[in-house]
C-alpha cells in the first residue's frame, strides 16, 4: 500500500486513504471506532514504516477489538470504585489520580481507559474545584498524579494555573505527569510547557513507550529539553503481544530511554479492557523476559513488572521468583537459572 503524506488522523476513512487500513475491512473498522476512538498523531503517522509494524499495530483499529471476552471490564483499574469526585480517584492514602483531560494525541488500542477517554475534553472547571476541595481537605495526600487523558495536551496557560492551585495546598509535594507527548507529540515540549511543570510543588514525568521505533529524533530533543531542564525522568510501558514481548526489544527500548535520560519504572501486564485480548500475554512469559533481562541489562535499566488487579485493589509486583524456603534454608536462583542454597545467620544474642 502506498502511504500519504503524515498528518493526524482521526477517521477509518482517513486511515484507508492514506493506505493504513484495508478497504475490505471499513464496516468491520467503523464498527471498532464506534466503541473506541481513534487517533494517530502526525508525529506517529510519520514514524510508521509499514501498517503492521510496532507503531501501527498500537494506535491502529484492528477487528480483533471487536472480540469481548467474559473477563474483560470497562473500567479494569477500578478507577470509579474510588473515586471520592468526579475526575478524582483515591486508591492509596498518600496520593490521589486526578484525570485534568480525557483527551490524548494518540489512542492506543490497548488502553485501560479506552472507553472513557474522548468524552469531554479537559475536566469541567465544578469538577476540578470539587477535586482539588477534597484535596486540600485530606493532609494524608502527598503526591498528586495528573493522567487522563494526556495532561500533556493542555495548553501551558491551564496547566500554569492547575499547577498554581496545587502549589497552594501545602501538604502536596510532588505532582507527577503521566504522559506520552514527548514521543507522540514532541512539538508541544515548548518552552513555555516546560515552564509550566517546573512551578512548585516538585515536579515528574513519567513517559508512557513501548517500543524504540517511538523513540524518533524528534521526540530525542523533547526528552533532551525536559532532561536539560531539571526534571526527572521515568517511563512506563506496557508488554504488549506482538510488539515487545521479547527481552531483545525491551532491552533495546530501556537502553535507548536510559542514554536519553529516562529511567525505566514500570513494565505493565496488559489490563483486562475490553477488546484487547490480542495484546495480552500469560504472566508467565512476562516472568521469563523479566528474568532474562535481569541477566543482560544493568540494573537502572530495569523496570519493576506488575499487575493492576482488577476491581481497584492496587499495583503488585509479579516479576520472577529467586528464592525459595527450603526447611531452615532458602534455594536462590541467579540469573542464569542456577541454583544456590543460602541460610540466614544466626539472629544476634540478647
Amino acid at each position: 500500500m502506498t502511504i500519504l503524506p503524515r498528518r493526524a488522523l482521526t477517521r477509518v476513512d482517513d486511515l484507508i486513504e492514506s493506505g493504513l487500513a484495508p478497504a475490505d475491512q471499513a464496516n468491520a473498522l467503523l464498527q471498532v471506532a464506534e466503541a473506541f476512538r481513534i487517533r494517530l498523531s502526525a508525529e506517529m503517522h510519520s514514524a510508521i514504516t509499514t501498517p503492521d509494524d510496532s507503531i501501527a499495530r498500537q494506535f491502529l483499529p484492528d477487528v480483533a477489538e471487536l472480540n469481548i471476552r467474559p473477563e474483560e471490564l470497562h473500567d479494569p483499574i477500578g478507577d470509579t470504585t474510588y473515586s471520592p469526585t468526579p475526575g478524582l480517584t483515591h486508591r492509596y492514602p498518600d496520593r490521589v489520580i486526578l484525570a485534568a483531560t480525557h483527551t490524548c494525541e494518540v489512542y492506543c488500542r490497548f488502553c485501560f481507559r479506552r472507553e472513557a477517554v474522548g468524552d469531554e475534553g479537559a475536566l469541567p472547571e465544578a469538577d476540578l474545584a470539587a477535586a482539588l476541595a477534597y484535596i486540600a481537605a485530606t493532609p494524608a495526600i502527598w503526591e498528586v498524579i495528573l493522567t487522563g487523558g494526556d495532561p500533556l495536551v493542555l495548553s501551558p496557560r491551564r496547566l500554569s494555573a492547575l499547577m498554581q492551585r496545587l502549589s497552594a495546598i501545602p501538604h502536596v509535594e510532588i505532582v507527577r505527569f503521566h504522559t506520552r507527548v514527548p514521543v507522540v507529540a514532541p512539538a508541544r515540549i515548548t518552552a513555555q510547557m516546560i515552564k509550566a511543570l517546573q512551578a512548585r510543588p516538585t515536579t515528574y514525568l513519567v513517559l508512557h513507550t513501548n517500543h524504540v521505533q517511538e523513540i524518533t529524533p524528534a521526540a530525542q530533543a523533547a526528552l533532551a529539553k525536559l532532561a536539560d531542564a531539571g526534571i526527572p525522568l521515568l517511563s512506563q510501558s506496557v508488554l504488549l503481544k506482538g510488539i515487545n514481548d521479547n527481552a531483545a526489544t525491551l532491552e533495546t527500548l530501556f537502553r535507548t530511554l536510559l542514554r536519553n535520560r529516562v529511567t525505566p519504572y514500570y513494565l505493565h501486564h496488559c489490563d483486562l479492557a475490553r477488546g484487547t485480548s490480542h495484546f495480552r500475554t500469560t504472566i508467565a512469559a512476562g516472568q521469563a523476559i523479566m528474568a532474562q533481562l535481569r541477566g543482560r541489562l544493568s540494573g537502572i535499566g530495569l523496570p519493576t513488572y506488575v499487575l493492576d488487579i482488577p476491581g481497584g485493589f492496587g499495583k503488585v509486583p509479579i516479576g520472577p521468583g529467586y528464592v525459595e524456603p527450603e526447611g531452615d534454608a532458602y534455594q536462590i536462583t541467579d540469573w542464569q537459572g542456577r541454583r544456590h542454597s543460602y541460610r540466614d545467620p544466626d539472629a544476634p544474642q540478647a
